[in-house]
């Protein structure tokens, strides 16, 4: 009699066992599955119901907690809306975070690791949690300039510190308000996602760092850097006149003031068929490496996302000389090209870019500091010398003289980039002001103009000049 008893008590152990083991396997493996089902409405009301630190500018929020009087006790809010968007993003119920708000998500609601004795205090003195505030490198005038330059055309603006990578405005446009996702509202909350999705124009997208686009010619910055690297100098004598594409019917041509001009003279005006044959005797693989060492085919801001910029794999000549001219499959963020102009002023080195200086609790103590480091090198500080002077004859002298600026010395480079028959081109200005440590670059994706004009100086060069002395 007791043999069968002791079997079924054995089999229940073991049965209880098992189901202690899949419950504890349960709890320790599929918790962040079970919290992160859209279902589990318990944790997501627990989660928008936080308190979050503010995200600052200088001394303004531009995004902060409220205490309201609803079931969520906190409502997130952006009191600059559009402006400072692509930089915050949102925290909404339905649709999550994005930007700052999603990659800082940790340290704004205090469950960091960084913040672990913060926590261990509150336990231990009954103390509600707060998290920490975030502290962005952006000028609120720069910021403001450069959405004020744009004055709503869709494109974007980046100004980067040439010596620490810091980003100091970054904007797109058109723009969203985040408001309108964050609200407690969740109904109107919805409408607003399906309208702002289904904009043609579509307002969410990051025009400064999460699309690329032909650069145009001031991809001939690149071209110009692999040339020197290769021994000429800016008064090295290149053929100007008009060029036919080795193996094709495409002929290339412009008036750049002679059929034999110094390189310098040819950024100056922008000359196409110059830099098309230069291109091809330098070769893709040059062009390519020389990219690649200002930071195409890399991505950067890891908060809040980045495409790579990218030059063809394999291009045959007649695709090089067109590539030399930031045509054929060469596409490049704003973001990148900011980056290109601040590594020419920062004697050759790349920095890599960064929006967060520090991170701290509410009582001040740092979490978290920036330290600015070094991407590479893109081009020996000779180089970086000579295509400075080069830029800054651009201004003085060529296509940017838009841009100049009455006390500081302003070097840059126009571009005017064509996509298709029948569309007006895209505009691009991207420069340096060498007394500010500062670059900038402007994009406009709809230049409103022929290609033959210089949309690049017309139209984006007055926005980087405004931009700059914002800095001042």
């Amino acid at each position: 009699m007791n043999h069968p008893i002791r079997r079924v008590a054995l089999a229940s152990m073991v049965i209880f066992a098992a189901l202690l083991l899949n419950i504890s396997a349960g709890y320790l493996i599929r918790t962040d599955y079970l919290n992160n089902r859209p279902e589990n409405r318990r944790v997501t009301d627990a989660q928008f119901a936080q308190e979050r630190g503010p995200i600052m500018v200088g001394n303004s929020p531009v995004a902060k907690s409220e205490p309201v009087k609803d079931r969520f006790k906190y409502q997130r809010s952006y009191p600059s809306g559009k402006l400072y968007a692509p930089v915050t993003g949102y925290h909404s119920y339905y649709f999550g975070k994005s930007g700052l708000e999603h990659s800082y998500s940790e340290q704004l609601i205090g469950v960091d690791d960084s913040q672990f004795l913060d926590r261990l205090v509150n336990l231990l003195t009954g103390a509600t949690p707060r998290g920490a505030s975030v502290e962005t490198t952006l000028s609120a005038k720069a910021q403001r300039a450069a959405w004020d330059g744009l004055n709503g055309r869709k494109g974007a603006v980046v100004a980067i510190d040439t010596k620490t990578g810091a980003i100091r405005a970054l904007v797109t446009s058109p723009s969203y308000d985040p408001n309108r996702l964050a609200t407690h509202d969740l109904k109107a909350s919805r409408a607003a996602w399906e309208e702002l999705t289904a904009d043609k124009s579509r307002p969410m997208a990051n025009r400064a760092t999460k699309e690329i686009y032909p650069p145009g010619s001031t991809f001939k910055l690149i071209t110009a850097a692999a040339a020197l690297e290769a021994g000429k100098s800016p008064s090295t004598e290149i053929d100007a006149s008009q060029f036919k594409l080795p193996g094709s019917t495409v002929v290339i041509k412009g008036n750049c003031g002679g059929s034999e001009i110094s390189l310098t003279q040819a950024l100056n005006v922008s000359c196409n068929p110059g830099f098309a044959r230069l291109g091809v005797e330098l070769g893709a693989d040059a062009l390519r490496e020389q990219a690649e060492r200002f930071g195409f085919g890399d991505t950067f801001l890891p908060e809040i996302g980045s495409a790579a910029s990218k030059f063809p794999a394999e291009p045959d000549d007649a695709q090089t000389g067109m590539s030399a001219i930031g045509a054929f499959e060469v596409a490049a963020t704003p973001l990148q090209m900011a980056m290109v102009a601040a590594a020419i002023q920062n004697g050759g080195v790349v920095m890599e870019p960064y929006l967060v200086e520090t991170v701290r609790t509410l009582d001040m103590r740092v979490i978290s500091q920036a330290q600015p480091r070094q991407h590479g090198r893109a081009v020996s500080e000779s180089v970086a010398d000579s295509l400075q002077d080069m830029m800054v004859s651009v201004v003085e002298n060529g296509t940017g003289r838009r841009a100049q600026i009455s006390g500081l010395t302003v070097g840059g480079k126009t571009g005017t980039a064509v996509t298709e028959a029948g569309r007006n081109p895209y505009a691009w200005f991207t420069a340096f002001a060498d007394e500010l440590d500062l670059a900038v670059c402007v994009f406009i994706e709809d230049a409103e103009m022929p290609a033959t004009d210089i949309a690049g100086g017309t139209l984006a060069a007055p926005i980087a000049k405004a931009v700059i002395e914002a800095m001042r």
